[in-house]
């Protein structure tokens, strides 16, 4: 299937793509604020500048985009053009995804991936976070 937009609308359009404070990520920091939770945002001096830092926890939450992940929802199935260009770009982000997260755990944090399409139920993502996290407002050593 050929792509109906012109390369150059298609770059603009790319161009658009958010990579921090996404709709999704908003959406999760409403939630957790909501609850009680506090953390800071993409601190750069933790692997893969995580979406949301719990400092006194030692936990991160990453915000994934399904399609920019590679998730195995109907909403992380690549295109069915240029496969040649996406497939390796969104196997590279599962790779670097990995890695940060191996790293992350070798500092002692604790991760957790909550996926867009699971912002879908927002009642089950904020549940799976506390559960994650642990009680708002204290800062468990576990």
């Amino acid at each position: 299937m050929a792509d109906h937009v012109p390369p150059s609308k298609r770059s603009a359009i790319m161009a658009l793509v958010k990579s921090k404070n996404t709709g999704p990520e908003l959406i999760v920091r409403k939630m957790l604020h909501r609850k009680g939770y506090r953390f800071r945002l993409h601190k750069k001096d933790l692997p893969g500048s995580p979406d949301l830092v719990f400092p006194c926890r030692k936990k991160v939450i990453f915000v994934h985009g399904c399609f920019w992940h590679g998730h195995g929802c109907r909403y992380g199935q690549l295109p069915k053009s240029r496969l040649t260009y996406w497939k390796p770009k969104i196997m590279a982000n599962k790779a670097r995804d990995v890695s940060k997260e191996r790293l992350l755990e070798n500092a002692g944090w604790k991760a957790l991936v909550l996926w867009q399409c699971e912002l879908k139920q927002p009642d089950k993502a904020v549940q799976k976070a506390s559960r994650f996290l642990g009680r708002a407002g204290f800062a468990s050593t576990n």
